[in-house]
């Protein structure tokens, strides 16, 4: 990790990145699992719930910020051979800080999970940075970068992915299984490859396993082109902020069209999902780059800025602490979590918007934490 001075960032991206990681640690920290509201859960299979456009909220952050990064550095003269090493840095850090994340506190090597959230940030950072590379070109101190060799790269993939799901059988479920959690090829795959180092609540699949990180990748295209359109010099902002809209809507409407084929699912990361995903994105990005950039109402978002400007930090420590709570006992059986939620939250609020209010709190105290981070100008680039 590298300490740097915020300089020159996209307030509303920011802000769209901020809400992002708020709804992480929102819904991986309720007070009491049992009682959770239904859209703070994922969907058990087919289907969509809020909380299911958070990730791929993320992977589009991710593909905005390699095109704004990497263009950074071309334009400052940097070769490819210093900024493919920068690369291959912070794709190991990340992977290795997902690791260390998913095997807290016991580090259990027989069993610890592999595929994860910040594993696949990590290989689509990776293998979009490598794409946008290989296909930018500098002449003169300018860019020139195609947004449709990256659009058809990654209707390429969502093609591959689908073709390798639906006619490729699986030893004792035949093909196109996109209903059985463990008889589609991504789950197949993720077993023959991974064995017992998968998601611990299954064991026969994964969410963020390696077939279905194919589809992650478009996501994370969807980022960069839609970073393309951002920096359009001829464009002003009310073009760009239309077509945000227009190309959100037209998402979704793709997205549900995609559904009489294959069906929405965030769990086998479908193409219907990369649609409906970075639909939503692109308008929750255009809500942002509206009321922050265009009408100027920033001090609402501040609080989001905060958390936006050190996210994998805020991503990785909140992650740590509240296993933390979960595990460390004070009396018996009572871990700190459930005396808090018991104690304070449930008798006050109720059982369901009690367990909310804890989390709510919870991300109000990180909120708190990076904010003297922010104060100090303390960014932690991962």
């Amino acid at each position: 990790m590298q300490m740097q001075s915020q300089s020159q960032r996209l307030m509303s991206l920011d802000v769209f990145r901020g809400l992002t990681i708020a709804g992480m640690i929102l819904v991986n920290n309720p007070g009491n699992w049992d009682h959770v509201y239904r859209p703070l859960l994922h969907a058990e299979w087919h289907g969509w719930t809020p909380t299911d456009l958070i990730f791929p909220f993320f992977l589009f952050i991710v593909g905005i910020s390699i095109k704004l990064s990497l263009d950074k550095y071309l334009k400052l003269g940097k070769s490819r051979s210093v900024i493919l090493p920068r690369i291959f840095r912070r794709t190991a850090l990340l992977f290795v800080l997902g690791l260390i994340l998913q095997g807290f506190p016991h580090y259990d090597l027989s069993v610890i999970r592999i595929p994860g959230v910040l594993p696949r940030i990590s290989v689509c950072y990776l293998l979009v940075s490598l794409l946008y590379l290989a296909h930018v070109k500098t002449a003169g101190g300018r860019l020139y970068f195609s947004p449709q060799f990256m659009l058809w790269t990654g209707l390429g993939f969502l093609a591959f992915y689908y073709v390798l799901m639906q006619f490729v059988p699986v030893p004792g479920y035949g093909s196109g299984r996109w209903d059985s959690p463990e008889g589609n090829l991504a789950a197949y795959i993720d077993r023959a490859v991974f064995g017992a180092h998968l998601w611990r609540l299954s064991r026969i699949w994964d969410p963020e396993g390696l077939l279905s990180t194919l589809p992650a990748l478009t996501t994370t295209i969807t980022g960069v082109i839609c970073a393309w359109w951002l920096k359009l010099q001829h464009q002003n902002r009310l073009q760009k902020l239309s077509m945000l809209f227009i190309a959100g809507a037209a998402g979704i409407l793709i997205a549900y069209a995609c559904s009489l084929l294959v069906p929405i699912n965030k769990n086998l990361w479908t193409p219907s999902f990369v649609f409906l995903s970075s639909g939503f994105a692109s308008l929750v990005l255009g809500a942002c780059v509206w009321l922050v950039d265009m009408k100027s109402w920033k001090r609402w978002a501040q609080s989001f800025v905060v958390l936006g400007s050190n996210a994998i930090t805020v991503y990785f420590l909140s992650s740590i602490a509240g296993v933390i709570l979960a595990m460390v006992h004070i009396s018996g059986d009572m871990s700190i979590k459930l005396w808090l939620y018991q104690s304070v939250f449930d008798p006050v609020f109720g059982a369901t918007l009690g367990s909310l209010m804890y989390a709510l709190i919870y991300v109000l105290f990180w909120v708190g934490v990076m904010a003297v981070l922010y104060v100090h100008r303390v960014f932690i680039r991962v």
